[in-house]
């Protein structure tokens, strides 16, 4: 299965996505995390140590293997390859965390308009395509409000688009936009997860936020200070407080994700 996490900024999409990957990997599934936000925070909720995060470089701006990747030989400067070789990246440049999660932190271009088409973009949209479509194991993305890396052909591939959302007219607001674009470009499976919800009162506003823009709930993550915590101190929630009621919602996430994919799976092999 292949999952996209997106949210606007703040929601906890990387937390999220972090401890899903977690729990999944638990389980004994193959999990490859993929870090698509411009931070490098997926690292730290999956649980690296710190020596080993203050040595990745994010595809996205690793120039030299960019060139090496989009480069024609004998052709000037400003004409590059549009599908490059890319299906080595996981082995090269993977990073193995905890519970056997492979993380793999792509980045995003931060220069150009959106839209524009470069040798950097050409690279990571035919990676996201690769670890999207060719790939055989859960892949779970954590990316920015954006999902400009999604093409056309990748996004019919996304399995599921979960939008992270708290109780803010903002939050639901950027939902309502994700959707759109998503919709767009081909992916029509959405559901939300609202996060950080303190009271009875935010999770109804949430939910009749979500039901004016069609985009059904699946569970709701308490506020809860010891995820807070595990973030100022860089260490994964789900081993600072793994029965933390926040990390017991999230596992809840992970059977309603498993068991649908089960019930996929079983309907296709009739």
């Amino acid at each position: 299965m292949k999952l996209a996490v997106t949210g606007k900024g703040g929601v906890g999409k990387t937390f999220i996505a972090g401890t899903l990957a977690r729990l999944l990997a638990k389980d004994g599934y193959r999990v490859l995390a993929v870090d698509a936000d411009p931070n490098i925070n997926l690292a730290y909720t999956i649980g690296l140590k710190e020596e080993d995060i203050s040595k990745i470089t994010p595809l996205a701006v690793n120039r030299k293997l960019i060139e090496e990747r989009t480069k024609i030989p004998g052709i000037p400067y400003g004409a590059f390859k549009l599908f490059p070789k890319v299906d080595d990246i996981v082995d090269r440049f993977g990073i193995r965390g905890p519970d056997g999660v492979m993380l793999l932190v792509m980045g995003t271009v931060q220069d150009g308009g959106t839209g524009c088409l470069c040798p950097a973009h050409a690279f990571l949209r035919n990676l996201l395509r690769h670890l999207i479509v060719e790939r055989d194991e859960f892949v779970i993305l954590d990316m920015e409000a954006g999902i400009e890396h999604l093409g056309r052909g990748t996004a019919r591939n996304v399995d599921v688009m979960l939008i992270v959302v708290e109780p803010s007219f903002k939050s639901i607001e950027t939902a309502q936009r994700i959707k759109k674009l998503a919709s767009d470009i081909g992916i029509h499976n959405f559901v939300a997860v609202a996060n950080k919800v303190s009271t009875k009162e935010e999770e109804e506003f949430i939910k009749m936020g979500l039901e004016k823009y069609g985009i059904p709930l699946l569970i709701t993550v308490p506020f809860d200070k010891q995820i807070a915590y595990a973030d100022l101190i860089k260490t994964a929630p789900i081993d600072y407080a793994p029965s933390s009621p926040a990390i017991k919602a999230v596992s809840q996430l992970k059977k309603s994700i498993t068991e649908s994919m089960a019930k996929h799976n079983s309907s296709c092999n009739r």
